[in-house]
């Protein structure tokens, strides 16, 4: 199979990376939103924590997966400031870049915004249903918390 190149997506101190292959590249977490293409042990020989969270190509994530997702980010990012975190694909279009555009919308960012800011970076990404779901979704500022100098999202 002929694979996109990987992208790097970065917003404030958000790093994603949209690949297929992440051991090149620093991260310490992958999650996988296509059925397993492969082993995931040699990843996590290399470090690489591996999550898997498929769901249907095209569709937009089920809500456990957004929990999840976000939660996961949360802890991330909070952890290790500036950690960069894979999300695996099969072509890089449309499932990947959902998770990530929820991922700005929760920081902020208007999903108009979000999208355009990802196909600037990967073209092609999303397909005519999944703007209509990040259009509609509602942000609940599960990337932000409260520190001793008030409200603070992960950024």
């Amino acid at each position: 199979m002929n694979c996109p190149a990987p992208v790097e997506i970065s917003y404030e101190n958000m790093h994603f990376l949209i690949t297929h292959n992440p051991t090149n590249y620093g991260v310490t977490t992958e999650v996988r939103v296509c059925d397993a293409p492969y082993d995931k042990a040699p990843v996590e020989k290399e470090g690489i924590h591996v999550l898997d969270w498929p769901f249907d190509d095209g569709a937009p994530p089920p809500n456990q997966i957004v929990d999840d997702w976000l939660n996961l980010l949360k802890s991330k990012f909070r952890e290790e400031p500036g950690c960069c975190v894979a999300v695996h694909y099969v072509a890089g279009l449309r499932r990947a870049p959902v998770l990530v555009a929820l991922a700005l919308i929760e920081c902020g960012m208007k999903y108009e915004n979000a999208v355009q800011f990802i196909r600037q970076i990967r073209r092609g990404a999303f397909n005519s249903k999944q703007p209509l779901f990040l259009e509609k979704y509602r942000p609940k500022m599960r990337l932000c918390f409260r520190d001793t100098n008030g409200l603070c999202c992960v950024q």
